[in-house]
């Protein structure tokens, strides 16, 4: 009978000291363990960032981890505990990168110039669009729709993501989709815009008012680059320099519309009728002469406005042969293939 008081006893104590033991262990996940582990992490993307998942904690020998990333504003916080000890440190950043449909951050892309190769293959042509840039679309206003469409196309080409952009093409026309006058620098955003390899083409819209983008960096200034972020001047550096200046604007030195025989019936035609149709009226992607010309009928650096070109029909000449041939009907005759510029409202 002793005995088995004892052992009743002994039993009891135990009972009484299992969960005890159990509590210094550092927790089990079917059994036992020396040291756990637990961690949480979370990103986001426009503002703060928010955590999510289990944060975990942790005795003797463990660590718990939870960090938080934010971008656009967002903060950190890294909380590491070892023995019962925390340490926290918080940062904030603030970006202004892009993130796409697919939430992947984008670098900084949103100016270019279509360089001849994409003009072929989006028009099925190997002299490219001409004056009619509608590219699919119909109605009203159907030659900016178009163009930007192309260099939404052009852009998602060059960086995958980057359709999400909002692209604009840097063209006036006589009337819109509301059947109004359009000017090309109201059609952007405001600013900064860079080329495709990040580098300023301008800060705001008072930088493009000028013959050159006046804070652009100097790489790039008085040459601008293609969607692939090469001077378009040498667009393929093993065949040395092509000339390829004029694109279209249909706009004048102060980014409006020019005038109503300037757009090829706003970006709609390309059969040649010069009676008809206008010639379009294109800037200079780089400088010509480098200056006005005698008399100053128009200015050869200004990127936007520098002369009128021989008719709206598909044409493409990069050699050079003098200023706009009078008697041909086409958008490159006097150096070029109907290229454009194309922005994005966003860097």
């Amino acid at each position: 009978m002793i005995h088995h008081t004892r052992r009743l006893s002994l039993l009891s104590l135990g009972a009484l000291l299992l969960p005890g033991l159990l509590a210094c262990s550092g927790g089990t996940t079917g059994g036992f363990s020396s040291e756990s582990t637990a961690s949480s992490s979370s990103s986001g993307s426009g503002g703060a960032g928010t955590t999510s998942g289990n944060g975990g904690a942790t005795g003797s020998g463990g660590t718990a981890t939870t960090s938080t990333t934010g971008s656009g504003g967002g903060s950190t916080t890294a909380t590491t505990g070892s023995g019962g000890g925390s340490t926290t440190a918080t940062t904030s950043t603030s970006t202004t990168s892009t993130s796409s449909s697919s939430g992947a951050v984008l670098d900084k892309f949103s100016f270019f110039v279509t360089s001849v190769k994409a003009m072929k293959q989006l028009s099925n042509n190997a002299e490219g669009f001409g004056g009619d840039l509608r590219f699919g679309e119909v109605g009203q206003g159907a030659g900016l729709r178009g163009a930007d469409k192309i260099c939404t196309t052009i852009a998602e080409q060059s960086m995958p993501g980057s359709g999400v952009k909002q692209w604009r093409a840097f063209l006036s026309a006589v009337a819109g989709e509301n059947g109004t006058q359009v000017d090309a620098i109201d059609r952007l955003g405001d600013g900064p815009w860079y080329d495709r390899l990040g580098r300023l083409v301008a800060a705001n819209k008072a930088d493009l008012m000028h013959d050159r983008p006046s804070s652009a960096d100097p790489a790039i200034k008085n040459d601008l680059p293609n969607e692939d972020g090469v001077p378009n001047h040498a667009p393929d550096p093993g065949q040395g320099e092509v000339d390829n200046h004029d694109m279209l604007t249909g706009t004048n030195s102060l980014g409006k519309l020019f005038g109503p025989k300037s757009t090829c019936l706003d970006w709609t035609a390309n059969a040649g009728n010069k009676p008809l149709e206008g010639k379009p009226h294109v800037g200079h992607s780089w400088p010509r002469f480098g200056g006005p010309p005698p008399g100053g009928l128009s200015n050869m650096a200004n990127w936007m406005s520098s002369l009128d070109e021989s008719g709206c029909a598909p044409g493409i000449n990069l050699i050079e042969m003098g200023p706009p041939n009078p008697n041909s009907n086409t958008v490159g005759s006097g150096g070029g293939y109907g290229g454009i510029y194309c922005f994005a409202s966003v860097p």
